[in-house]
Order: C-alpha cells, then sequence, then structure tokens
C-alpha cells in the first residue's frame, strides 16, 4: 500500500501565487544546527537563505534554534547580527537545570543571560511534556509549578513564548488500520506516543498548556502548530476567546488545515490578530513558501500540501485554499508577529 500513490483526476483551476500580497514575517522556522543531521547549518549557503527571501518577499524570519549559551550567541551572530532586520532568534532553556539545585532561579537567570546574549523570545520544544524529567525521575509538564515562575519571568523581560505541546492526535493514537498518520508513523515510529507507560495522553498534555497560559497572563504564548490542536478548531478557539495572551501559528499545519478551509478561514477572521504566519519548511524551501501563499490568497481546490511528487508526507488527502480578506492577509503575514512577538523587521527588502 506505500507504493500506491495516486493522482486525482478531478480538473480544477491552478493559481500561482508566487509572492504574496505584502511581505511576510515567517514567524516559526529552523536555522541553526540543533536539528541537523551532521552539526552542520540547517542552511549553509546564507546568500541562497537570502535569495529565498528576495524571491518570495519574506522580509524576516523566526529563527528557532537558539538553544543557549555560546550556541546562543552563534546563531544570533550569524543570522540577527549580520543581517540587522532579517532575522529573529529565540533561546531554549536548558531541562537539565531541573535535576539539580535552585532549578526556577537557575531557569530565571538563564533567561536574562539568553537577553544579554540577544535572544528575542524562547522556544519550548514538545520534549517538555513527552520526555523531561527532574532529579526524581519524574515527567515534566508545562504547568509544573517550577516552571510557573519562569514563565512569569519570560514576561516581565518581554519574551514571547513559542510553545510545542504534544503531536498530532493520531501519534498518541493506537497503530492500527484507523490510524491516519499510520504511513508517517511507520516511516518515523519514534513520533509514536501512544504507549501509555511512557507518555501522557494528548488531552492532559493539552490540558497542562491551557494551565500555563492561564497562570501567567502577562506572557505573550504562541502555540507552535495551531496551539498543538489543528485538529479541532473549536478547542482553538475557545482558547483564543478565553485568553488574550495566547496566539497560534500555522507552521507545520497546512496539510490539517487545507481539510477544513472553510473552520479555519472562520477561526482567522474571527481572531484576525492572532495566528501568525509560519511554515516550519526547513531547510528554508521556495516551494514551499508558494504553496503557502496560494493555500492563503487562492480559492484554488483539492491540491497537493506538499511540493513536488513524492508520497503525501502526512496524511493521504489533500487540500482547499482560504481566499483570506487582504486586510486580515496583511495581520497574518506580518502585523501579527510584529505585535505579538515584538518582531523589529528591515525597512526595506
Amino acid at each position: 500500500m506505500r507504493l500506491w500513490n495516486p493522482r486525482p483526476e478531478v480538473v480544477l483551476p491552478a493559481s500561482d501565487v508566487p509572492r504574496p500580497i505584502v511581505p511576510v514575517v515567517d514567524g516559526h522556522n529552523h536555522l541553526g544546527r540543533w536539528l541537523t543531521d551532521d552539526g552542520g547549518w540547517m542552511t549553509p549557503d546564507l546568500g541562497a537563505l537570502l535569495g529565498v527571501m528576495e524571491e518570495r518577499n519574506v522580509q524576516h524570519i523566526v529563527n528557532l534554534d537558539g538553544r543557549w549559551g555560546d550556541e546562543l550567541r552563534e546563531n544570533v551572530a550569524r543570522y540577527d547580527g549580520a543581517h540587522p532586520g532579517r532575522f529573529s532568534t529565540f533561546c531554549h532553556l536548558d531541562w537539565r537545570l531541573l535535576a539539580g539545585p535552585r532549578p526556577t532561579a537557575r531557569l530565571v537567570d538563564s533567561l536574562h543571560d539568553a537577553v544579554v546574549a540577544g535572544a528575542k523570545g524562547i522556544k519550548v520544544w514538545k520534549d517538555l511534556g513527552l520526555h523531561v524529567r527532574d532529579h526524581r525521575g519524574t515527567l515534566v509538564m508545562p504547568d509544573d509549578r517550577r516552571l510557573i515562575p519562569v514563565w512569569e519571568a519570560a514576561g516581565a523581560l518581554g519574551l514571547p513564548i513559542c510553545i510545542h505541546t504534544a503531536d498530532p492526535v493520531a501519534f498518541f493514537e493506537p497503530l492500527d488500520e484507523r490510524n491516519e498518520r499510520l504511513d508517517e508513523l511507520s516511516e518515523v515510529p519514534g513520533w509514536w506516543f501512544g504507549d501509555r507507560t511512557r507518555f501522557p495522553t494528548f488531552r492532559r498534555l493539552m490540558a497542562s498548556l491551557e494551565r500555563a497560559v492561564a497562570a501567567s497572563p502577562t506572557t505573550r504564548f504562541m502555540g507552535a502548530h495551531v496551539g498543538g490542536y489543528a485538529e479541532n478548531l473549536g478547542w482553538v478557539d475557545r482558547m483564543l476567546t478565553t485568553y488574550p495572551n495566547f496566539a497560534v501559528d500555522i507552521g507545520g499545519r497546512l496539510g490539517e488545515l487545507g481539510r477544513q478551509p472553510r473552520a479555519f478561514r472562520r477561526l482567522v477572521v474571527d481572531h484576525p490578530d492572532r495566528v501568525i504566519f509560519g511554515t516550519d519548511c526547513f531547510p528554508v524551501d521556495s516551494a514551499a513558501y508558494a504553496l503557502h501563499f496560494r493555500f492563503l490568497e487562492s480559492s484554488d481546490e483539492h491540491f497537493a500540501y506538499w511540493p513536488g511528487d513524492e508520497t503525501a508526507p502526512q496524511g493521504r488527502w489533500h487540500v482547499s485554499a482560504v481566499h483570506l480578506p487582504a486586510a486580515v492577509l496583511r495581520k497574518v503575514y506580518a502585523g501579527n508577529a510584529r505585535r505579538f512577538l515584538g518582531i523589529r523587521v528591515a525597512s526595506a527588502i
């Protein structure tokens, strides 16, 4: 079945949207060394990266790979320092500090150091809630009492938090014929979190995220990947309605959003100030940008949510576009990142 890769025979218009209506801020991407196999830069050719940005009218990219210490300083120097206004690097927290003395105070101290080093925000990855454990071996959740003061300190320092909690719902479900992401999980079995002896439930993780947001009302949280629950936009709508310090990015979830285009369009129109453009397509890819612009700007139906001719990378479906109003697009593409994340963009590109 894995070899079955049908081509739809339906004949429909196909829009070409090579550049967005306004310069965009990519609020969710990876440019550093943290996620590469060889320890090199995700974008070894910085000139080529800038060329893609010029081609696709990408004014600014948020680099979520800063980590801490020397790694943070080197990311800031390579991107933010060398090209002012084009990049913003977010730091990480070193969760190993939870196993030592005074974990809360030391984590807060690390945030002060990160600000001095040039961090513009914090990236919290899904390992918090799935893998991070304290000195007793207890799993640490986003709403852990030791972390609430850290989130509050981030707010006091003006650092927004991009928080990735859990993963697609199917990654927590049984690996059987009913799992809509079975192809993907067969390729990457390490992404399956359905073992209840090792991992919490998806619902528990989402509840923990909500409690963390609620407990830190002066801290701005950007829920990565549509808040972590792109399959349930009603839940996302409730979070955005309830918590003014919560926003979402769309990075890595075009496939989910495009199979519920009317619901997603309604969500954005109802919350135009708190949906942030991001791709999570790394290394940065020119075709992926054009695909996102087509999804947001056109009225096209039933097209592939991935560039190229390979098998669907996530689920075996196609998507339809949402044709957002121009005024809303301006906010989603750049205005919301500038306001909610505090992004300072280059004056011209």
